[in-house]
């Protein structure tokens, strides 16, 4: 079985939801995420912080340097994961329709590399 992720892709800057509508979106989610462990899809989920929390670390010239914020400033960010173990391509993006469905925002899904045993 080969092992997707779900990477949820989130506007930069953008406020949260109203609470009403963002309490909605998480019982969405939980839904989403109930599905997939009862599908035995379940490998792992978590939301992120925004990128102003980031720390880069990169190696220069043989020195390790870190600094704030993100690498790269852009218009989306990645604001949270899901990794599915799915048979083919196919499934994995119906649990990126899904998942595009429970947060609202676009889902990327993308394959690993190698064949995972489960």
């Amino acid at each position: 079985m080969k092992q997707y992720l779900l990477s949820v892709v989130q506007p930069v800057g953008d406020e949260l939801p109203a609470p009403e509508v963002l309490a909605e979106i998480m019982r969405d989610l939980e839904v989403f995420h109930q599905e997939l462990r009862a599908a035995g899809a379940w490998v792992f989920a978590g939301g992120l912080h925004s990128p102003s929390t980031a720390t880069v670390v990169r190696v220069k010239d043989g020195d390790v340097l870190m600094t704030d914020g993100p690498f790269a400033e852009g218009k989306e960010c990645l604001g949270g994961i899901c990794i599915v173990n799915a048979p083919d391509l196919d499934a994995a993006l119906e649990w990126g329709r899904k998942a595009a469905r429970a947060t609202t925002l676009p889902i990327e899904v993308r394959p690993f590399q190698g064949e995972v045993e489960n």
